[in-house]
């Protein structure tokens, strides 16, 4: 047995997996105070361990920049390093799993808002199954959800419209019929058959720009040339449906945001033409990354269960 420790692990061993956290915290987060915050640290103790690990190192780690830091280039590399770490740890962790016969581990997923409304149920036969199994369920809007594939926080995300400048694998899995609601005594409900042009002249409650929502709700004006901005732009579904509950305007939301019956809410489906626009949800992982067996048997579980065709690793 060689008794020579690898290259380059004496020189890791002058700084701390503590020091680490805290620095990648800061990189991830934006500056020292929302790293502190996340940590649950004081912001001193945050900003010692950084100036601590880059005395270790001997180099410079982060540079002034507007009213606040950023990291330099070798910081940069350092936080690539530290995900690495990370990733490596997490596969340390999912053999772990395997060996003890999916007893113990852990599986990170990201989804976008909306998913909220049925992603937790599908998951749940799966975490009866394997209650050893730690699931970390991130509720994001779109860019954050994309902003965690790139950094690799999850291994699976959930969404309508994945970006393209990732390596992902795609895997569509369940419909996502989109319509347009408006209250329940709304005088166009009453209509048996209504044109997308009809409600123009109605005020329009939107998402947020760059959300999958409304984004198609963009296609789908700009492929019937209808002109129709939003009164009103709001974070969620539920500030939407509240939003339309009063009177405010019509919107157009995912029908898995509405309950069994939309009039238990005060809401109404409105009949219009070439409605509900039908989307996939869709659930992604990095091509460039091994899956964990807790992972992989998720899929083999969704697959099973929804009785989906299409690419699900096993």
């Amino acid at each position: 047995m060689s008794e020579e420790q690898p290259e380059g692990l004496e020189r890791a061993w002058r700084v701390s997996l503590v020091q680490l956290r805290s620095f990648e915290a800061a990189v991830r987060l934006g500056g020292v105070g929302r790293a502190a915050q996340a940590l649950h640290l004081a912001q001193p103790t945050v900003s010692t361990q950084i100036k601590e690990l880059s005395a270790a190192l001997g180099v410079v780690l982060f540079e002034p920049q507007g009213r606040g830091l950023a990291p330099t280039a070798v910081g940069e590399r350092l936080a690539q390093a530290v995900r690495e770490m990370a990733s490596c740890w997490q596969r340390f962790e999912d053999d772990a799993a395997a060996l003890q016969g999916l007893r113990q581990g852990r599986l990170r997923i990201a989804a976008v808002t909306t998913t909220e409304y049925f992603l937790p149920d599908l998951l749940g036969p799966f975490a009866r199954q394997y209650p050893g199994i730690s699931i970390e369920l991130a509720v994001e809007n779109r860019g954050a959800v994309i902003a965690r594939l790139e950094r690799g926080d999850d291994e699976l995300a959930a969404m309508m419209r994945p970006p393209t400048h990732l390596p992902l694998a795609r895997w569509p899995f369940l419909e996502n019929p989109l319509v347009m609601v408006a209250p329940l005594a709304h005088p166009l409900a009453a209509r048996r058959r209504l044109r997308l042009q009809d409600l123009a002249q109605e005020p329009l409650l939107a998402r947020e720009a760059g959300s999958g929502t409304r984004a198609v709700l963009e296609e789908v004006l700009a492929e019937r040339d209808v002109t129709w901005p939003p009164r009103m732009v709001l974070g969620s579904n539920e500030a939407i449906k509240h939003a339309v509950r009063a009177g405010l305007g019509l919107a157009m939301l995912s029908r898995h945001a509405l309950a069994g019956d939309p009039a238990s809410e005060g809401l109404v489906v409105l009949p219009v033409a070439g409605f509900p626009v039908r989307r996939q949800w869709v659930l992604v992982w990095r091509e460039d990354r091994a899956l964990s067996l807790p992972a992989r048997t998720l899929l083999q579980d969704l697959r099973q269960r929804l009785n989906v065709r299409g690419r699900a690793p096993v």
